[in-house]
């Protein structure tokens, strides 16, 4: 799904227009890139977790030509879903499946 087809569902689910619902859907993805950005977490009970997971600076290969590459710190954005979240699909796709 893209986010102008998520745009249009929660326009029809809302009665907003689908340009509002853009800006919406729009003004909440740049909210969690400049939260990610701080190195802050956002939690939203129900539905998962956004952090960064910290990779601490190491040694790897190219495997390709054998060569060594150091590797800086670096921080990876990572979506953690929440129990109930994940409860909730496994649940709805063991009835499809049945």
């Amino acid at each position: 799904m893209t986010r102008a087809q998520i745009a249009a569902k929660i326009s029809e689910a809302t009665g907003l227009s689908k340009k509002e619902t853009d800006i919406v859907v729009e003004g909440f993805i740049s909210c969690v890139i400049d939260c990610l950005k701080e190195n802050d977490t956002i939690e939203i009970r129900g539905f998962g977790t956004f952090k960064n997971i910290i990779r601490e600076p190491r040694v790897a290969r190219n495997p390709k030509t054998g060569e060594s590459i150091k590797l800086e710190k670096r921080y990876i954005p990572y979506f953690k879903v929440s129990k109930e979240f994940k409860n909730t699909v496994q649940e709805n796709l063991r009835k499809k499946n049945k």
